[in-house]
């Protein structure tokens, strides 16, 4: 397949007459720019051209709580009674709930740019905690929402043993989500056995918190990890809530993210997903470190968890990606814009998370999120380029918000000015999904999700 824009942002900067080789393999095999009239039978796209951009961290069943956990009850409202309404929903949903829900919320990420997602999944076993006769069961309606859809996926099956620090035994609204080491190394073992070799899927491992592990099953999750791959990326839950920090301190004497990178290897297999509450040697260690911070902007405003030190981060050389989390928001404008507008609260200037190279806040967020986002995914993607997947957006640059921006201007309104989504085609590992703002099998995906909704009891 041939593909040719007019304008495209490519590894090396912006480029005009981008002409895009694609392989059966799906990856990009050759770009050539400069090319002032296609070839015949080249395919022309409209608008400009982007990298589609990974989603680090997805939790696909709370999609189903979006908007409907807003209510205050009669105490405090926090991320802590948050999570007790999550929990009623995790008692409702069964294999086939998950797969609606999940098919539903890649549709909405691909027909909004997001062409990979990593899905950080807990929810294992059936209503009582009993393993199903599949020890993989929810994990393969992941997948086949996946493959249906057609987003490329980094499944991170997650440990979970306990409720607190040192091991304390599990909640009941825990029980679906438990395995002991030796159990989710099979569970580990039976995915990378089935679907190591799938195109468009990689197999990762996630510990869900230190809260929820102890460091000798965060060690032998490790093992088993590197057993089976040691390249495959590596994610973990970290000093999202001040209480979680203030629990951590009286547990081990040190704050989640020192603990970790004291007794864990953390390099670049590794995603600390949130990190809010980060004190300034923890920012400055983490980024050495070369791990991947995911941050979730829209989710982390809607639990109250707090405002991550980006800044500081990035000034102190820090790489980052954005997920969406639990989906309150499935955009990356959105997450992106946020992530800002955080910034600028805290220390009330403007134009934080630029740099003297990259003036321009929507470029370096960008690419910032899309190089490091793949990376974080262990996935070939995140920039055009010979060699990396072909997953692609094609935005619409005749919508009013967009008109006689170029370049770097226009990725900064894409990022700042508006809301109508202005993606139009989206491709991924050379195969269009999305045409004209709508995923190619969007009717048939939402009527299941209607139906998986209505047998949700906690709605």
């Amino acid at each position: 397949m041939q593909l040719y824009a007019e304008r495209a942002l490519l590894d090396t900067g912006w480029a005009d007459g981008a002409l895009i080789e694609i392989g059966d393999d799906g990856l990009i095999s050759a770009l050539t720019t400069g090319v002032s009239r296609p070839p015949e039978g080249c395919e022309r796209v409209a608008g400009a051209l982007l990298p589609g951009m990974p989603n680090l961290h997805s939790h696909a069943f709370q999609r189903a709580l979006a908007g409907a956990a807003e209510r205050r009850g009669a105490g405090e409202d926090t991320f802590w009674t948050w999570r007790t309404a999550m929990y009623r929903l995790v008692e409702e949903i069964d294999p086939d709930a998950m797969e609606g829900i999940a098919g539903q919320l890649f549709v909405e990420m691909l027909e909004a740019g997001y062409t990979s997602v990593g899905e950080f999944h807990y929810l294992h076993h059936d209503r009582d905690g009993r393993p199903y006769a599949c020890l993989t069961e929810t994990s393969e309606r992941i997948i086949a929402a996946a493959e249906r859809t057609g987003i490329a996926l980094t499944l991170l099956p997650v440990l979970y043993t306990s409720s607190g620090f040192g091991g304390e035994a599990p909640a009941a609204g825990q029980r679906r989500f438990v395995n002991g080491g030796e159990r989710y190394a099979r569970l580990l073992d039976a995915l990378f056995s089935r679907h190591a070799r799938r195109p468009g899927l990689r197999i990762g491992a996630a510990a869900h918190s230190l809260r929820a592990v102890t460091p000798g099953e965060l060690d032998g999750a490790l093992r088993a990890l590197r057993s089976l791959d040691a390249h495959a990326p590596i994610h973990m839950h970290v000093s999202e809530q001040v209480r979680e920090v203030e629990d951590c301190v009286r547990w081990s004497g040190q704050r989640p993210v020192e603990w970790l990178l004291e007794h864990a290897d953390v390099d670049a297999r590794w995603c600390l997903v949130h990190a809010t509450h980060l004190s300034a040697s923890e920012c400055d260690a983490l980024a050495r470190s070369g791990a991947t911070v995911g941050l979730c902007p829209t989710t982390e405003a809607n639990l109250g968890d707090g405002f991550f030190p980006a800044a500081a981060f990035l000034d102190a050389g820090g790489r980052f990606g954005i997920g969406s989390d639990s989906h309150v928001s499935v955009s990356p404008l959105e997450e992106l814009r946020w992530l800002e507008y955080g910034q600028r609260l805290v220390h009330r200037r403007r134009a934080l998370l630029a740099s003297p190279g990259t003036p321009s806040v929507g470029r370096r967020l960008f690419e910032h999120a899309a190089r490091h986002g793949a990376d974080a995914l262990a996935l070939p993607a995140g920039a055009l380029a010979a060699g990396r997947r072909a997953d692609l957006v094609a935005v619409d640059t005749s919508l009013p918000a967009l008109q006689c921006r170029e370049d770097d201007g226009l990725l900064d309104a894409l990022v700042f000015a508006g809301n109508v989504n202005p993606v139009r085609d989206v491709m991924v590992g050379g195969r269009w999904r999305v045409r004209e703002g709508r995923h190619v099998e969007r009717d048939p995906i939402r009527r299941r999700f209607a139906e998986t909704l209505r047998t949700l009891g906690t709605l």
